[in-house]
């Protein structure tokens, strides 16, 4: 039996640990919490995808719980020359105390967390980001003070970041409606499974339906890291799929606009929205260090949830199965 916890999905966590999470991760953004349970702890970071946020974040959240990085790309170790996964996750697992991957594909991060024996953090792969949708939804609740009963929009690519807004409608207590144009919606086994728990999500191709009345309107961009040859193609297909000022109308008058970064401005999101009233995508960055400090506070720093998860103001919890 293992003696560690991996996050590789939303579904790693509870409804009740998620909330958790969430709590946890405030007291740090306020900076109630100055624990160091990383002290004499290491992060392996493996990069096969590179990134500012996810690096950032990790790297000095690491260092403020007392702990310490490194950075990994393909061309710092042996993985680009072909060494298997399985035999790099043995030998990080006795140098480290837990390894973070940001990768293309899902199997190779499963296949890490299957060989390792420290945790495993799922920084992105093509089928999911869930470290990206909790720091949306801390920042839900930063400014509109809970999720619960909110209509969330996602306009654009059923991606891998809509993938994880799935996941976290099968936990959580919110409606998430989609919009995204044909042939490039999110896996139909992932929505049915949510939807067979409780999960209340809608599909449907008119960006204009998705947003109106909703409380936050999000997106990405069209073309993700790996599909640069599909660019053309994407911005054709997509040409009506921009959130501007006209969809954004459309919203709740308080709703707010939120992007993973980084941002290509008039394709996704238009730059009046980026930089107006409602973007709330520069908090939404900043919240990547609070929730993936209270991740790593959690599963390298044994930090206990429990005084977290109190049953006041806990969200309602679906039916669901326990994953990992």
């Amino acid at each position: 039996m293992p003696t560690h916890r991996d996050f590789l999905s939303i579904l790693d966590f509870s409804t009740a640990e998620l909330n958790g999470l969430f709590r946890l991760a405030e007291a740090i953004r306020a900076k109630r919490y100055v624990k160091k349970p990383m002290k004499g702890k290491a992060l392996a970071m493996i990069f096969m995808k590179s990134s500012t946020r996810t690096r950032v974040s990790f790297e000095v959240g690491a260092y403020d719980l007392g702990g310490h990085a490194l950075f990994l790309s393909q061309r710092d170790i042996q993985l680009g020359r072909g060494e298997p996964i399985k035999d790099m996750a043995r030998v990080l697992s006795r140098m480290t105390d837990g390894i973070m991957i940001r990768a293309y594909a899902h199997s190779d991060v499963e296949e890490l967390a299957e060989y390792a024996d420290v945790p495993v953090i799922n920084g992105l792969t093509d089928l999911s980001h869930p470290c990206q949708i909790l720091a949306d939804l801390l920042t839900v609740r930063q400014y509109l003070g809970s999720y619960e009963g909110k209509r969330i929009a996602w306009i654009g690519d059923g991606n891998n970041m809509a993938h994880s807004w799935i996941e976290a409608a099968q936990r959580l207590n919110f409606s998430l409606r989609l919009a995204c144009p044909a042939k490039y919606e999110p896996d139909p086994v992932t929505i049915a499974a949510a939807r067979a728990e409780g999960a209340d999500i809608t599909l449907v191709r008119d960006p204009a339906e998705a947003v109106e009345g909703c409380h936050v309107v999000n997106t990405d961009v069209w073309a993700s890291m790996g599909q640069e040859d599909e660019s053309n193609e994407r911005i054709e297909v997509f040409s009506g799929y921009m959130v501007d000022d006209a969809l954004m109308a459309r919203a709740h008058k308080d709703a707010i606009f939120l992007h993973c970064l980084p941002a290509h401005r008039g394709e996704e999101v238009s730059d009046s929205v980026l930089e107006g009233a409602q973007s709330r995508a520069w908090a939404e960055a900043e919240n990547r260090l609070h929730i993936q400090k209270a991740i790593m506070a959690v599963l390298i720093g044994h930090e206990p949830l429990a005084p977290y998860m109190a049953k006041k103001g806990r969200a309602k919890r679906r039916g669901h199965r326990r994953a990992g």
